[in-house]
């Protein structure tokens, strides 16, 4: 790849991270006019608070697109991991410390279990995962149809918690976006995603294992999804079956927002990050001025298709 293509890259994403940054800048100029409780700092901590669970499934998202692939079991995991956390520590409220854990290993290897079939059985990931998401959709409905179950009261601090003024949960988020960032940039693993996102079998020939890295991405993915339903749970105080419907839709959005490339191999979590501040802001903005969430989905599908559109353009 020559000196000149990669400054191009760069130079892309730069101005993709600008206009998102302008947009948040409109929204929240815009909130200020159209509510005077828009700008207050309690509205403000409200939407730090809010950040950590569209945060980390888009986390996990960006791994798997920036490997080349997509993951739309997300939004049944997240559920499924609600259902189980809230119906365990409402059994054994004193064994948060065995809970917390064991949802994380359930749900990084339902992620290494995605791409695991997606290697051995060389199908398209958004088969794979579209059909693992019916599965554990359906799993956990059989279990429980309804929202149901409880936390302990010092489990359900970790989401309002606040550590000199700034929300826990966000410090956790920028900490962990942080060190993901430097994973990717500053590791050879971390790098070797982006290689096989963007040209698979060159990356092949140049040896790297690129089975193990396609199962790593999904397995990220699958402890994204663990750490979100976690902040999840702790909020609403029960697990839901359907609670995570709306996340495999939403955490593609701020992925595609922030620069990363549907086919891989571009893109980066600075992206996402301001991705997620803009659709986050954009809900909260929607809300105070009354805009029904059916309307709001709709926003979020235009979105998707404009960022893709205008992606796909400038490549050309």
């Amino acid at each position: 790849m020559s000196a000149i293509t990669v400054d191009l890259r760069r130079n892309r994403l730069m101005l993709s991270y600008l206009i998102v940054a302008v947009l948040l800048v409109v929204l929240a100029v815009a909130g200020g006019l159209l509510s005077d409780r828009f700008l207050t700092w309690r509205n403000i901590g409200n939407l730090f608070q809010q950040l950590i669970v569209l945060g980390m499934v888009s986390l996990g998202q960006t791994f798997v697109v920036l490997m080349g692939g997509i993951d739309l079991a997300i939004g049944s995991l997240v559920g499924a991991l609600t259902v189980f956390l809230a119906n365990f520590l409402e059994w054994r409220p004193d064994l948060v410390w065995l809970a917390l854990p064991l949802a994380l290993v359930a749900a990084t290897a339902v992620g290494a279990l995605n791409g695991l079939l997606t290697v051995v059985l060389r199908v398209h990931p958004l088969i794979v995962t579209l059909g693992m998401s019916s599965i554990v959709f359906g799993a956990t409905l059989m279990y429980r149809k309804e929202p149901g179950g409880s936390v302990p009261r010092a489990f359900a601090d970790i989401a309002y918690a606040k550590v000199g003024g700034i929300p826990f949960s966000a410090i956790v988020l920028v900490v962990i976006f942080a060190f993901a960032g430097l994973w990717l940039q500053r590791t050879r693993t971390g790098r070797s995603i982006y290689f096989v996102g963007g040209d698979r079998e060159a990356a092949r020939l140049n040896g790297l294992p690129v089975d193990r890295i396609v199962v790593l991405a999904y397995a990220l993915s699958g402890l994204c999804a663990g750490i979100a339903a976690i902040f999840l749970t702790a909020r609403t105080g029960v697990g839901d079956p359907r609670i995570g419907a709306a996340l495999t839709l939403q955490s593609v959005t701020p992925v595609v927002v922030g620069g990363t490339i549907l086919a891989g191999g571009r893109g980066g979590v600075l992206g996402t990050f301001l991705g997620v501040l803009l659709v986050t802001m954009l809900n909260s903005l929607l809300n105070f001025v009354n805009v029904s969430s059916y309307y709001q989905w709709v926003i979020q599908g235009l979105i998707i298709i404009i960022a893709v559109g205008i992606h796909t353009t400038r490549r050309r």
